[in-house]
């Protein structure tokens, strides 16, 4: 009897041990309990990529909770992207008519668009370049090539456009404009030599060491330049990309973008 009893126990004690492996078996690790952070998706004109990048570094210490990713581009194919159904929460555009378009199709969070920065356009030219000193010297027979964004999506393009008409430049420089599909192209045009000058913002002249500005476009000669921001309203992240909207206009980051260049605006 006392032998059965002792089979019996050891049975149970066998069964118990199997059952504790088996449970600690389908315990979660720690990691795999964490929550995942929240991944807002940003659209931002491509003359924001140096100054959002360190934006970007400084709100992950910050909100580790929170993941930004950003996509840089041309405001106007940021846009289109948009419209057809890119998965964006908050849209950063160099031009107001982009977010104009986004905010008539009904795609923009209501009351949510801010205008966020300002810039200069100015004329830019390889360091050792001693041909032009101006925009009108641009029409001189040495220049050959001239950069500036595609119009219908870059919006440095459009501004650069507006002052050459205004400036009655545009029709004479046709036969040398080179179009680029963002201004961060035009501005590589000018720093690898394969064109003699472009139009680009301040802040994207100021961080390139292969360029010089000879000139700034005359703020009358074009419409004014601002950098609007809007959530998108088919974010599933609305309140984490309000609060990081407000980060981006508070005292501290403004003077992240002014250093890179940028305007703040008078609120």
């Amino acid at each position: 009897m006392k032998r059965i009893s002792c089979l019996v126990f050891s049975f149970l004690l066998i069964l118990s041990l199997v059952g504790c492996s088996a449970g600690n078996a389908t315990q979660p690790s720690t990691s795999e309990t964490q929550t995942k952070p929240t991944e807002i998706m940003i659209s931002a004109a491509a003359s924001l990529k140096d100054s959002l990048t360190e934006i970007q570094k400084d709100y992950t210490q910050k909100k580790p909770e929170v993941k930004l990713t950003i996509n840089f581009g041309a405001s106007g194919t940021l846009q289109q992207q948009i419209e057809q159904g890119a998965p964006v929460d908050l849209f950063i555009s160099a031009g107001k008519s982009q977010v104009d378009a986004l905010e008539k199709k009904d795609l923009l969070v209501k009351d949510s668009r801010v205008d966020l920065l300002g810039n200069d356009l100015v004329l830019v030219t390889g360091k050792d370049n001693s041909k032009v000193t101006s925009i009108e010297d641009l029409t001189k027979a040495g220049v050959e090539k001239v950069s500036i964004g595609t119009p219908a999506s870059v919006p440095a393009g459009k501004y650069a456009q507006e002052a050459l008409n205004n400036l009655k430049l545009w029709d004479a420089l046709q036969p040398k404009l080179v179009m680029a599909k963002d201004v961060t192209s035009v501005l590589n045009y000018v720093e690898t030599g394969n064109a003699d000058a472009g139009f680009v913002y301040r802040s994207d002249a100021q961080n390139s060491t292969k360029v010089k500005v000879v000139s700034v476009v005359p703020d009358s000669s074009h419409k004014p330049i601002v950098y609007p921001a809007a959530i998108i309203s088919a974010t599933k992240n609305k309140q984490v990309t309000e609060d990081f909207l407000k980060y981006l206009q508070s005292s501290d980051v403004q003077q992240v973008f002014t250093k890179y260049g940028f305007k703040t605006l008078a609120k």
